[in-house]
């Protein structure tokens, strides 16, 4: 009974070995160096991030970078003032060493800015009352001192719009956040992977919001909304204050749909 026993072990070890070898071979470091696509000249500083594993590095002075990957995944490149690439990962990727990666630059137009200076009066108590107040609260995000920003509105009134609106059907965020769960598990990642953070505080446009989450702008803005988020606070805030509002958008959710 013992030799049985000592038999079946034996063949279930080896096939688990066997298993976890397929499984580690599918797991890469993917080596590349970026260039400028104009002058072919290495790149410093540029983001690139795995947007399946949420993962992100910098590379490095020589523009040289490494990133785990699996086959089928797909590596975000983001530089201030290039045209982001958005490149699968295949064999033949990973099988060359040091890839080149080209970024090309865009071409920005300058638009006419107008200034609208508030209308003063002169009056003090008259002009304090035109002055726009945003009743929103403030928070901080840790790591990030000095750093205040808008939380969502926590009066009687939006807490019961929130609650009403979550135990609705067909309510939108019930449709966003039910449908996607696995899109809205990747904010904890997002939140703590460094790189991703330090990228996202110095974006204004979602763009890597959007490829990470899958989601579209309008809903990005759409679960602000319901979530009580300022137009203000919607249109001013860098993608890693969007990133944090969403993310305690999405844990009241999850309390109030328990």
């Amino acid at each position: 009974m013992k030799k049985k026993s000592f038999i079946f072990l034996y063949f279930f070890l080896l096939s688990f070995n066997f298993i976890y070898s397929q499984i580690d071979k599918s797991r890469f470091i993917l080596k590349g160096v970026v260039e400028n696509e104009s002058d072919n000249n290495k790149m410093s500083g540029v983001h690139i991030i795995n947007l399946n594993q949420v993962y992100g590095v910098i590379s490095d002075l020589n523009g040289e970078f490494n990133i785990p990957v699996n086959i089928n995944d797909t590596i975000y490149f983001s530089y201030i003032g290039f045209k982001p690439l958005k490149i699968p990962v295949t064999n033949d990727i990973v099988k060359f060493k040091n890839t080149k990666f080209q970024l090309t630059e865009l071409a920005y137009a300058l638009e006419e800015v107008i200034i609208k200076p508030y209308q003063l009066t002169g009056y003090l108590e008259v002009d304090v009352r035109n002055v726009p107040i945003n009743p929103a609260g403030r928070y901080r995000i840790a790591g990030l001192p000095n750093s205040g920003y808008e939380a969502g509105n926590r009066n009687k009134s939006s807490i019961s719009k929130a609650i009403s609106a979550i135990f609705n059907p067909t309510d939108f965020l019930y449709n966003l956040f039910g449908k996607n769960p696995k899109q809205m598990r990747k904010l904890k990642k997002m939140r703590e992977d460094n790189e991703i953070k330090n990228l996202l505080s110095t974006k204004f446009n979602r763009e890597i919001l959007i490829q990470l989450l899958k989601i579209k702008i309008f809903d990005i803005e759409e679960i602000l909304r319901n979530c009580n988020y300022s137009n203000s606070f919607i249109k001013e805030a860098n993608d890693l204050q969007i990133l944090e509002a969403i993310s305690n958008c999405y844990e009241e959710y999850k309390v109030l749909k328990l």
